[in-house]
């Protein structure tokens, strides 16, 4: 599964990502190609030639004028601000769905191994990187560190990272241009029906290849260097 999410417009065989966006906003700032690669501290040789790959899949993005009174320069075409314009578009819906959930899963330390601590939760069992003084630890899931699999696809846990799985049922999905925040309620630790609610991250081509919807068996993974711990201090819990 895919850690970070950079939203792009894949256009023909090209990718207009955030550099290119930058470099066609600089362009408009500056005025000229020289002016932006200075203000971008990109070569100019460079992005020249960005800027004629990307034209020669979209069409004319910069239009460019020579001598004059002003000097010459160069300007913004309609097409590079419609492209501006997906582009921004893209960026909204994707920010409005990518965020990053974090769930925290709390409990005693009940074995240790160099900086990796076993910590006994509602969940189940969590191995994960806590501080060596802590007895108890609170463990801080980020949904982008979660991966989904089909229960009979779990990979062994002998001879991988990924030593903490927990097993559940998709609780609601809620998808957007690219990736989809998955909510999974999980099985208690005593194998029950109701249990703590995790949140995963994944792309819309995961969705589709497992079948995510309410409902669904599900199993969850997570890497133990990916679950990071911090020492739960009880006595202010009283």
């Amino acid at each position: 599964m895919e850690k970070e999410f950079d939203p792009y417009l894949r256009i023909d065989d090209v990718t207009v990502d955030r550099s290119d966006v930058a470099m066609l906003r600089a362009i408009d700032d500056c005025g000229s190609l020289s002016g932006a690669a200075a203000a971008l501290e990109r070569s100019y040789p460079r992005l020249q030639q960005r800027v004629v790959e990307l034209e020669e899949a979209v069409g004319p993005l910069v239009e460019r004028t020579r001598g004059g009174a002003d000097g010459g320069g160069s300007s913004l075409t309609e097409t590079a601000r419609d492209l501006l314009a997906r582009f921004d578009r893209l960026v909204a819906a994707y920010e409005g769905v990518a965020r990053v959930d974090e769930t925290v899963l709390t409990g005693p330390v009940i074995d240790r191994d160099g900086e990796l601590a076993t910590v006994e939760t509602e969940a189940g069992n969590i191995l994960a990187v806590v501080p060596a003084d802590a007895a108890t630890a609170s463990v801080t899931i980020r949904s982008d560190a979660v991966s989904l699999h089909a229960p009979a696809d779990v990979p062994r846990a002998e001879g991988t990272s990924v030593r903490n799985r927990f097993p559940g049922t998709v609780s609601w999905l809620e998808a957007g241009d690219a990736v989809a925040r998955v909510g999974i309620e999980l099985e208690d630790g005593d194998g029950g029906d109701e249990g703590t609610e995790l949140v995963a991250l994944v792309t819309r081509r995961s969705v589709k290849a497992l079948g995510l919807e309410p409902g669904r068996s599900i199993v969850a993974s997570v890497k133990a260097t990916a679950a990071r711990g911090v020492a739960r201090d009880e006595r202010n819990d009283r």
